[in-house]
């Protein structure tokens, strides 16, 4: 398939998949399993791009393929012209009727924001497909950065110079305990109760990791980590086993405050608040359902 209708035009899509696919995964071999080609075929697909252009793409080091300054330089702008591509192809074959949208959300807003947006934008355009993704903060940055997600949804602060980062809620963490452990008795806790407590809190990497260690600044090495848990809904069950203090979004804990088997423990000296942002890769293509994605977060 050409990229255009100019006769001129001395590149195919299928090259640009293959150079794409060996940037994402390094490896030749990986890449053709990935689109279904033999190792061979996408050697010389590559071959022939680069031959085409007299550039080199990647350095090869040992068995592995890194990009090249020159590959680094041009990744972006090829993987704008494959998303236009897909957009494309899929307003063809179901006459814009629907489209697809790869989201990566971090495991709060995954599971609590995330989800009812995705029933909106698929009630809104029947025939929408949307892939949702959920990893910690490191994790779906990468993504975005390696293009492998559209469009990330994450807890934490992050700086990377080839993603925008924007703001687009505010949220809260709350310290809770079981309606059993002493310190659900106070009404307000202390610097020195929170020394006092063991702790279940969410890995390093994630969003609310980060925020509760903002919050604890000064204290933080002091505080008794007991539990590292890469799961929210783990984290209460702990939690309400009576094991120690947890600290989690308020969005994830409304009904279990509700149902009283668990208990706010207020600490209004310290600041739990934070935002949720959207990552953007900076050269990414932003397509019609991208749009709409967005528009509905704002």
């Amino acid at each position: 398939m050409i990229v255009s209708g100019r006769s001129d035009m001395r590149y195919t899509l299928r090259q640009l998949e293959v150079f794409l696919a060996v940037a994402r995964t390094g490896s030749v071999t990986r890449a053709g399993d990935e689109l279904a080609m033999s190792q061979s075929a996408v050697s010389g697909a590559l071959a022939d791009l680069e031959r085409q252009f007299d550039v080199r793409l990647f350095d090869r080091i040992g068995k592995r393929l890194r990009l090249s300054d020159v590959g680094r330089a041009l990744r972006a702008r090829a993987e704008s012209v494959q998303d236009a591509a897909r957009e494309l192809e899929t307003a063809l074959v179901r006459h814009a009727d629907g489209g697809s949208l790869r989201v990566g959300a971090t495991l709060t807003i995954g599971n609590y924001v995330a989800v009812p947006l995705m029933a909106r934008f698929m009630r809104e355009k029947p025939g929408a497909l949307v892939r949702l993704d959920i990893a910690n903060t490191e994790e779906i940055a990468r993504r975005v950065a390696n293009f492998e997600i559209d469009v990330g949804l994450i807890e934490g602060e992050l700086a990377h110079a080839d993603l925008v980062v924007t703001p687009f809620r505010d949220d809260e963490l709350v310290v809770f305990s079981a309606p059993t452990h002493p310190l659900a008795k106070k009404r307000l806790l202390d610097d020195a109760d929170l020394v006092g407590a063991a702790w279940i809190v969410r890995e390093h990497g994630s969003g609310t990791r980060q925020a509760f260690e903002r919050a604890m600044t000064g204290i933080l090495s002091e505080l008794r980590i007991a539990l590292e848990l890469p799961h929210t809904e783990v984290i209460k069950r702990a939690v309400e086993a009576g094991l120690g203090l947890g600290c989690v979004s308020r969005l994830a804990l409304a009904d279990a405050f509700r149902a009283k088997t668990l208990k706010p423990c207020p600490v209004p000296h310290r600041d739990f608040r934070r935002r949720f942002y959207t990552v953007l890769h900076r050269q990414k293509h932003v397509g019609t359902e991208l749009q709409r994605w967005l528009a509905l977060l704002r």
